[in-house]
């Protein structure tokens, strides 16, 4: 049965990096698509706004970033929160290739891109990669799990 699942799991994550359009399910009744709440997220962070961006994840959401994993909504919020809403307020972020799939109550949402700028006092000039999933819920799209990863941009 694993096995199974393995391979349903591959094939969905293979038709969903074939596809060249972002996802764009059925809008909840908060109104917002799975990509629309990955972008209001990221906007809350660049806005310093915490009420907004914890208004968007799961209770339980999984966020790993740099090696690291806050296991909730309240760890996130009293560790790496307020360290991201500062670097995201101090550097410019610029989306270069996006996808995704929506499978009933589960979308994916798989960004690339670039960050630039100056934060405590350093360059920053990285790529980034970013996936975020997401659960259909009565109150809209909710982040469950989040992936960050980068390195420096080659000079």
């Amino acid at each position: 049965m694993k096995l199974v699942g393995s391979a349903l799991f591959v094939s969905i994550l293979y038709i969903g990096l074939a596809s060249a359009e972002p996802a764009t399910p059925t809008p909840p009744a908060a109104g917002l698509t799975a990509d629309q709440t990955v972008d209001e997220f990221h906007q809350a962070l660049t806005n310093g706004d915490s009420e907004a961006a914890l208004a968007l994840l799961d209770d339980n959401v999984q966020i790993f970033e740099q090696g690291w994993v806050e296991r909730s909504k309240s760890e996130y919020a009293g560790h790496h929160l307020p360290s991201d809403m500062a670097f995201s307020a101090a550097t410019k972020r610029t989306q270069t290739k996006r996808a995704g799939l929506s499978v009933g109550e589960t979308a994916y949402v798989m960004s690339e891109g670039t960050v630039s700028g100056t934060f405590k006092g350093k360059a920053i000039n990285s790529v980034t990669l970013e996936t975020i999933v997401l659960r259909n819920t009565t109150d809209g799209w909710k982040i469950v799990h989040i992936h960050w990863s980068s390195r420096d941009a080659k000079k």
